[in-house]
């Protein structure tokens, strides 16, 4: 450890970030270690043919998970009652992932839902690890704790064949709110608040970290729901740290 920063208390996103920096690769970059990684059927099609062209094959299928929800229909026939167009996509994505021993919560399985709602409920998103998926809102899951943010299509099929990204290392933006809310007032309440008060480009290049008692008083869905806005500020994560509400929370998942 730098003798310089030793003894320096660290914010949650450096601790976590820290715990996962694979290398320095100067610029600002870093390369990152994926401890979970989650699919869903749309573009992955196209990661996998990347990852295919390339003769490769998925690094760690233990630790990549697949679920369908962008398109699938809420009719009771889940399957034909997706648009014609789409049930392309709901079949390419069962066959990769039955090809590369991947775990796919397929539209029978009562897990499978929205990939940053069965992030946290199935315990695949988890404090401390980061986390990634091919979806803008992924930052939802931060609010476990977990460092998780949005990646595009190239990323994916990085991931998938090294388990790693290469990512620009964020500065950190901390926000700070005490006292009691309202009655009637949410945490989406609060988070537009925040937006309308710095703007919806105060985030951009930021990691947001959340804290302050009124923070801690929310519940997981709450902090979900502050950590799934960050994106509507212009960050790509948002962070609550993880208490024993979250512990509570996780346990049995």
């Amino acid at each position: 450890m730098d003798e310089i920063n030793k003894g320096k208390p660290k914010l949650l996103f450096d601790k976590v970030w820290d715990a996962h920096c694979i290398a320095t690769l100067g610029g600002g970059y870093d390369l990152v270690y994926i401890a979970r990684h989650m699919l869903h059927e749309l573009a992955s099609d196209v990661a996998f043919n990347i990852l295919d062209k390339n003769l490769g094959k998925v690094r760690c299928p233990e630790l990549t998970f697949a679920t369908h929800d962008h398109v699938v229909s809420t009719d009771e026939s889940r399957y034909l009652g997706a648009r014609p167009e789409y049930l392309q996509y709901i079949d390419i994505l069962r066959k990769n992932t039955e090809r590369h021993g991947i775990q796919l919560f397929d539209i029978e399985s009562n897990e499978q839902g929205i990939v940053h709602v069965v992030a946290p409920e199935l315990g695949i998103a988890l404090p401390g690890l980061t986390f990634v998926c091919g979806d803008s809102h992924t930052c939802t899951v931060g609010g476990l704790g977990a460092l998780s943010w949005g990646i595009g299509t190239s990323e994916v099929a990085h991931v998938l064949a090294t388990q790693t990204l290469v990512q620009l290392r964020p500065k950190v933006f901390r926000i700070r709110c005490d006292g009691f809310l309202p009655k009637g007032v949410s945490a989406k309440d609060l988070i537009l608040a925040m937006i309308g008060k710095y703007g919806a480009d105060s985030g951009t290049g930021f990691a947001l970290e959340f804290c302050g008692a009124a923070i801690s008083r929310f519940s997981i869905e709450e902090r979900l729901t502050l950590c799934n806005l960050s994106i509507e500020m212009g960050a790509r994560m948002g962070q609550v740290a993880p208490d024993d509400n979250t512990i509570e929370y996780l346990v049995g998942k």
